[in-house]
């Protein structure tokens, strides 16, 4: 019943265009996939982002119970001229703790003081890619003429690969659970994982048979993490901690449903871990003849219900109703968990539910609002 967003720590696009293997990008707002023309040859660029080792650790270690999945989450912004079909793939970099860097794309002169095509680190240092001899499964691209482009890892467990067909949804969604858990496996030095890898962080490319053939399939934008909109890239941790475990009170496993938030304050700080806990009751109580309120009764939803989370002025999904969004019950009644910190700050959300029953499924939308705050 838990999602836990992290952000980037570094992101930047890399150019391999003759006039630009040097370029560092590294405050761009915008991340890109082009493929640039000089003399009738294309030159490609690609992408990368890193999360703190720190924070995917603390998240592995300290939250996350039994098993997780880990999505590699990007926007989409303004695309142009695009080839029918979009081949992407994602690696883990194999090498270089690779410098950030000043950069933009509009710089003039061009910034060169972190990670480009052409260097690791930036046009001072000048730490070169590895271009040959690359260890067992590692492996890179190389010409001549656009010697560079980063190392990454391949093989079964690294490789994530995405197709978009024209007029398809752009945002892109990676399925990084074995990336991840090789990285986490590597500073934690389990047994239990035992083919670490270090965290270098991750390279979005064109598939090889894109980036060198001979037709431009056009740009791709995505969101970096220097935006100004609330769409920066992230690494969503996801995981099912769900208890069911019902007290002396009653299952509405049929009928139509009251249900309240009992301890929303409405407002949360992005370092918060918050507890919400549901009152249910059935919409029209059966008369009894008792001597306390039916109004106290302990209920509960049926064991299939789940939260979802949506932006407030946007509608944009932020947490789906999935298999990490069950609700828990225990003797106070129904509750799941809900952490703040992946959540922009100074914005509004809505909280959704969804209970199957033997009446079928009901989504649950009544203004159940708060807002994130610094």
């Amino acid at each position: 019943m838990a999602h836990y967003f992290l952000f980037p720590e570094k992101d930047a696009t890399i150019y391999s265009h003759p006039l630009r293997q040097e370029l560092n990008t590294g405050i761009d707002e915008i991340l890109t996939l082009t493929e640039e023309d000089k003399e009738g040859r294309k030159y490609p660029t690609r992408i990368f982002v890193k999360f703190k080792d720190s924070e995917i650790t603390d998240v592995l270690s300290n939250k996350v119970s039994g098993n997780f999945s880990a999505s590699l989450k990007l926007y989409e912004t303004e695309h142009n001229n695009l080839s029918l079909d979009q081949y992407l793939e994602l690696y883990p970099l194999a090498e270089g703790d690779w410098n950030n860097g000043r950069g933009r794309y509009a710089n003039r002169p061009q910034t060169s003081d972190g990670v480009s095509w052409k260097y690791i680190d930036n046009s001072t240092d000048k730490t070169n890619w590895t271009n040959s001899g690359w260890g067992t499964g590692i492996t890179g691209s190389y010409s001549s003429s656009v010697a560079g482009g980063g190392s990454w890892y391949t093989g079964s467990g690294f490789e994530v690969t995405q197709t978009i067909g024209y007029n398809e949804d752009y945002d892109l969604s990676f399925d990084v659970t074995s990336p991840i858990t090789k990285f986490y496996s590597s500073s934690e030095l389990s047994s239990t994982y035992p083919d670490g890898i270090t965290n270098n962080g991750f390279i979005l490319k064109r598939s090889e048979s894109q980036e060198f053939d001979t037709i431009n399939n056009g740009t791709l934008n995505f969101f970096s993490l220097d935006t100004h909109t609330i769409y920066p890239p992230y690494l969503d941790i996801s995981w099912d901690d769900s208890s069911y475990v019902t007290g002396s009170g009653d299952i509405l496993s049929s009928g139509d449903i009251y249900l309240t938030l009992r301890n929303n304050k409405g407002e949360y700080r992005q370092a918060e871990e918050k507890t919400f806990r549901l009152n249910t009751r059935p919409l029209y109580p059966t008369r009894r003849f008792v001597t306390s309120s039916n109004y106290l009764n302990i209920n509960y939803l049926t064991s299939e219900s789940y939260y979802s989370l949506v932006d407030y002025a946007t509608e944009e999904v932020v947490i789906p109703f999935d298999e990490h969004t069950k609700l828990s019950a225990d003797s106070e009644g129904m509750y799941f968990k809900l952490y703040m910190n992946g959540l922009q700050a100074d914005r509004y959300y809505k909280l959704l539910f969804k209970n199957t029953n033997d009446d079928g499924i009901t989504i649950y939308d009544e203004k159940y609002y708060f807002k994130v705050v610094k």
